[in-house]
């Protein structure tokens, strides 16, 4: 089969994001739309921390299998992102301080005690993808990072809205994600053009980044069947 070009490519990707891009689960249409108690918040926050704290940990399993210094010289800014370096606190640091605006504490997300198996064994997979597949299919599953902005915005609208018991310095995450998300986005981008050249590594791209977003429904669908599903939420 003929390569898509770069345009067509482009289309594809941004299509898994139209048809599966968790933004469109009934869990987060709840919490954008204020229908969350602070028992609910406070559990997708807990899960969530799993998956925050273990982005870089998929990262450095990228640069791992990574065999060109270009591409490794700056994906590695993304595990500084999370871990942080000099004066910035990193985003992990920022999601433990949303734990804490929660009602949380810091051992509450480091023990993992409100972590679900479902969310455990989700994030673990994504992990093990990366550090298995090509690191290029790994470059592919990291743009959902081109749909990240617009959810970041209007989560941050929807939580200084509904949920205004939380301290607006506790929200520092959401604040600082829209640019890195599109930095990052338009970084991988680059590289899957680049180095996706035949129609079926473009193909295994598209397939990375809709695994990478069954990844991020799982997550939601664990938080849904705990609360929905058990009648604890009379939705």
């Amino acid at each position: 089969m003929q390569s898509w070009s770069n345009d067509e490519f482009t289309a594809q990707l941004r299509d898994v994001g139209r048809r599966k891009y968790h933004d469109k689960h009934p869990f987060h249409h709840l919490m954008n739309s204020g229908r969350l108690n602070r028992e609910q918040l406070q559990l997708w926050v807990a899960n969530r921390f799993y998956y925050q704290k273990s982005i870089p940990i998929k990262d450095a399993h990228l640069l791992s299998r990574c065999p060109l210094r270009e591409v490794r010289r700056l994906w590695v800014q993304r595990i500084l992102d999370h871990d942080g370096y000099g004066d910035d606190p990193g985003g992990i640091e920022k999601w433990l301080r949303l734990g804490e605006g929660v009602g949380l504490s810091r051992d509450d997300l480091d023990s993992e005690r409100l972590l679900l198996p479902a969310t455990r064994f989700a994030v673990d997979a994504y992990v093990n993808f990366v550090g298995s597949r090509p690191w290029i299919e790994g470059v592919a599953s990291s743009l959902t990072e081109l749909f990240a902005p617009d959810l970041m915005t209007k989560r941050l609208a929807a939580f200084e809205q509904h949920y205004t018991w939380i301290a607006p310095e506790a929200l520092a995450y959401f604040r600082s994600r829209p640019p890195l998300a599109t930095r990052d986005s338009d970084h991988g981008l680059s590289l899957v053009h680049a180095h996706c050249r035949t129609r079926d590594e473009q193909e295994r791209a598209v397939a990375a980044l809709s695994f990478k977003c069954d990844v991020l429904w799982a997550q939601l669908d664990a938080l849904y069947d705990h609360y929905v599903r058990d009648k604890r939420m009379n939705y």
